[in-house]
């Protein structure tokens, strides 16, 4: 009886275990059940609630919209003036009330008496609502107790043509209408919310469904006690366990793992990151979630074999589990792997820190630094003389040029930098440098090739302790460079094939940057000599302006920079500056195609606006005759100005295109930068270029440069513009000490872009020798000319000029008389030469030709160019002048402040 109740008990203590998951489904069931039905009722309420808000916004919109519509309908504003507006108004407003779906349309005047309403006793009397805010230009909407009942209406303002007020319109809706859509909306509403409750119920019955199966039916107890069980053995193991959570927080560590990783007690809920103990390594491994499958990890003084997979193996998201293992035996293993990373760490810092320049000298330093200590103690570079130069090594002879050294000291017994060394055949530099294979000395102290070279030289480096060496040839495209010398001290070991290996590796990526920056420096170099072969050598002589110039090309590369004097007839001078976009060698070469182009153009003494425009055109054809080419590259963009001053009339006539505008320094000091007209660069075509005239006092200096002057990647243009200011300011020195001055204030000591700097100080010449006068449309009035002018060369002490200037005037003045208009003047001009100008108000030039002997005339012209140096013609808006120049005698001095003619 007793084993009878003993197991009727037993036996009802388990069916109560059996039925605890069930009852526990079910509690949690009905509690998910109600909380569904509450939020399904919220949300029943909210959509009622949001429909009656809507159906009273949808009323009081179209209120506003007909009572609008109506008010700035046309006619309104004179119905309301005429001397009966119901009459006309009231069919109107009901049928567009019909129409509209509104309960009334009231027309008003400004004092709210009706014109009209759905109710024609209600017309004449006032209106149940408020005016104001409508009198005061607005629309305004309320809700009021009317003749309708209870209504939602709106009051829009009827405005004249100046804006006034003169009448009112109101149109609405009753209340009970807008709330009777918004009850039409309540069974949808309902419907929706009754079928939400369904679909809720039913997903929170499949769920708890499915916690059931996940459970298995275990109760509270099973599962505490298999939770018992399950943390007894992983605490056991002799193998580490990490679970770390999606948010890189440590979920659980075991005894093991902790004593592995050297984890404080409290490191479970930490994050991984801030755990100080842990390797950085296994860290990021932990971190990462990533698969791993035995890989080494050093903590401590262990090595550890990790092997990590995520805890939701198909998208780990869930997190990451990693077991841990001691492996310390595999020592042997992690010291290689530690050299191999070694190894590849100095690779990785010769990728990055060789060649970083494309100078030849900076990147052998840069070899001879980044092996130092990792792989010798001392390195040597030598190279041959003609690669600093930008060229190949020539044939025979082995004469190298230290250019770097580099060891951890810097007291060392080796060559210094800069010194030319001859190699002896025996050396591993000769043999290495002829051969193009590596050499390597184990031993330098019985090495008797290498000390064959210079015994006290040799005898100094092996008292210093260096005892092994490596030496390396510099290849690259199967041309030797130079050599690298690798030499050991403070390491007792000799050199080994892992360290031939590593310094072949070493230099086989320094020799192409070595030669990379050869190329560089020889392509430069003949771009520089390129550039300054286009540019002009030595200024012309002239005697109206005194210039100074600077040319300064870029470090990464010469450019299109360019500038020059150019002189005209009359004592005037030319001076351009202009830059091509772009650098290397396209760009010079570009650069002196346009400077000859300018000199043409200028030699036809066309103006300033002129000679961009064919300038302009010039640099489009080479555009398209490049781009179309087989090379396809064009004119990229190029600008320019070009200035002519006159020293007589003391004017400079400006243009320019997409260049920045000149400085101008007056003779008290003061820097300003005129407002000139600016053309688009050139190449653009289309838009014509603008001319402006400055009139320059004597002493004043014409500031010319290009960009690179004042535009810096560090600076704004702005910025460089009032440096350029500030270096000009209160410069009353000659043009010379200014360019010096300006260098130094705005250039950085290795400038980015070429820089061209041109400052002209303008000059006068002295009324005294300037005479003029008209020239009478007579025959006789040659002869007085003649007078005339002789008179002047004799007080200009020019009589040996008089026989000779009596031709070319009689000449000139004849061909003016007898093909020239009204009006004509001679003007004789004493300068470098001197000058002889006839002009008159006729376009129409006269053109040399050789006279056959039965002619009567045609030896004009003939005579004139044969007496003179130089002669010409040129244009100006109403006329032409035809010039001639004379050379002084020799025995004549020039006047002040300019050069004698050649």
């Amino acid at each position: 009886m007793v084993d009878r109740a003993d197991r009727s008990r037993g036996t009802s203590k388990q069916s109560r275990r059996a039925r605890s998951p069930r009852s526990l489904a079910g509690q949690v069931f009905a509690v998910q059940v109600a909380v569904v039905v509450l939020l399904v009722l919220g949300a029943i309420l909210a959509l009622v609630l949001e429909s009656r808000s809507a159906s009273d916004r949808e009323a009081r919109n179209r209120s506003v919209a007909v009572a609008e519509a109506f008010a700035h309908s046309p006619g309104l504003v004179d119905t309301l003036k005429s001397s009966s507006p119901t009459t006309t108004l009231q069919p109107l407003t009901e049928a567009a009330r019909k129409d509209a779906g509104v309960d009334f349309i009231v027309v008003m005047d400004t004092h709210g008496i009706r014109y009209t309403h759905p109710l024609p006793d209600r017309i004449g009397k006032r209106f149940v609502g408020t005016i104001e805010p409508s009198l005061a230009g607005q629309i305004y909407t309320e809700s009021v107790h009317g003749p309708l009942g209870h209504e939602v209406q709106a009051v829009v303002p009827v405005k004249n043509a100046d804006g006034q007020v003169v009448g009112l319109v109101s149109a609405g809706l009753k209340v009970k209408n807008v709330t009777s859509a918004g009850n039409k909306q309540l069974p949808i509403i309902l419907g929706t919310g009754a079928a939400a409750l369904a679909l809720a119920t039913t997903g929170t019955a499949l769920a708890a469904r499915r916690l059931k199966r996940q459970t298995r039916g275990l109760g509270p107890e099973e599962m505490t006690r298999m939770y018992e069980h399950h943390d007894a053995v992983l605490h056991a193991v002799r193998e580490g366990v990490v679970i770390v959570g999606q948010d890189g927080r440590l979920v659980l560590a075991n005894d093991e793992a902790k004593t592995l990783l050297g984890l404080p007690a409290d490191a479970e809920g930490r994050h991984v990151g801030d755990l100080e103990s842990l390797d950085p390594e296994t860290s990021e491994l932990l971190l990462s979630g990533r698969e791993a499958a035995d890989e080494v990890h050093l903590a401590g003084g262990r090595l550890l074999v990790v092997n990590q997979r995520p805890t939701d193996r198909h998208s780990g998201a869930m997190g990451s589990v990693a077991t841990i293992r001691d492996s310390t035996e595999l020592a042997a293993v992690t010291g290689k792997a530690e050299a191999t990373g070694k190894r590849l760490a100095l690779l990785y810092e010769a990728g990055t820190g060789i060649g970083s320049t494309l100078d030849v000298e900076h990147t052998a330093e840069e070899l001879a630094r980044v092996a130092v200590p990792a792989l010798a103690d001392f390195v040597t570079v030598d190279l041959a003389d003609p690669v600093l130069q930008g060229n190949e090594p020539a044939g025979g002879g082995m004469e190298l040029r230290r250019v770097a050294v580099s060891g951890i000291e810097d007291d060392h017994p080796f060559y210094p930098r800069g010194k030319l060394i001859t190699f002896v055949p025996s050396t591993p530099m000769a043999q290495g440098f002829d051969s193009g294979l590596s050499q390597v000395v184990p031993d330098l102290s019985t090495a008797d090739g290498w000390q064959a070279q210079d015994p006290e030289w040799t005898r100094r480096i092996i008292d210093h302790g260096v005892h092994s060496l490596i030496t390396t040839p510099l290849t690259a495209r199967g041309i030797v460079l130079g050599v690298a010398n690798f030499w050991r001290s403070k390491k007792p070991e000799p050199f080994d094939d892992e360290d031939l290996s590593l310094a072949e590796e070493l230099v086989a990526r320094a020799a192409v940057s070595i030669d990379n920056a050869r190329r560089y420096t020889r392509e430069h170099a003949m771009a520089v000599t390129l550039q300054r072969s286009l540019l002009p050598r030595a200024l012309p002589e002239q005697s109206a302006l005194e210039v100074a110039h600077r040319y300064l090309p870029a470090q990464s590369g010469v450019s299109g920079d360019w500038f020059d004097v150019i002189p005209l007839p009359g004592s005037r001078v030319a001076v351009v500056v202009g830059d091509v976009v772009g650098h290397g060698l396209h760009a010079a070469a570009t650069m002196g195609r346009l400077r000859t182009a300018v000199h043409n153009f200028a030699a036809l003494d066309i103006p300033p606006d002129e000679l961009l425009g064919h300038l302009d055109e010039l640099v489009d054809r080479i555009d398209q005759e490049e781009s179309d080419g087989a090379t396809g590259t064009g004119v990229s963009g190029a600008t320019c100005l070009y200035a002519i001053y006159d020293p007589v009339s003391q004017l400079c006539t400006v243009s320019r295109a997409g260049h920045p505008a000149p400085a101008l320094v007056r003779p008290d000091g003061s820097v300003d930068f005129p407002d000139l007209p600016v053309g688009p660069p050139l190449g653009t075509g289309g838009a014509p270029f603008e001319t402006a005239e400055l009139h320059l006092a004597e002493g004043t200096q014409i500031v010319l440069y290009t960009d690179g002057l004042i535009e810096d990647r560090a600076r704004d243009f702005d910025v460089g513009m009032e440096l350029l200011r500030d270096a000009l300011a209160d410069h009353r020195q000659e043009p010379e000490e200014n360019c010096r001055a300006v260098i130094e204030a705005l250039l950085p000591a290795r400038p980015q872009d070429d820089v061209a700097l041109l400052i002209a100080r303008t000059r006068v010449i002295d009324p005294a020798n300037i005479v003029e006068r008209e020239i009478p449309f007579e025959p006789e009035a040659v002869a007085e000319l003649r007078t005339w002018a002789t008179a002047a060369l004799e007080k200009w002490d020019l009589g040996d000029l008089v026989f000779a200037t009596e031709l070319i005037l009689s000449e000139l003045a004849t061909n003016a008389i007898r093909y020239g208009t009204e009006p004509a003047r001679v003007r004789l001009l004493r300068d470098r030469t001197l000058i002889c100008e006839v002009s008159d108000g006729s376009s129409t030039a006269p053109h040399l030709r050789y006279a056959a002997t039965t002619d009567e005339g045609g030896r004009g012209l003939f005579l004139v160019a044969q007496l003179t140096t130089h002669w010409g013609t040129r244009y100006f808006p109403r006329g032409k002048i035809i010039w001639a120049e004379q050379a002084l005698p020799t025995s004549i001095d020039v006047p002040p402040g300019t050069d004698r003619a050649p």
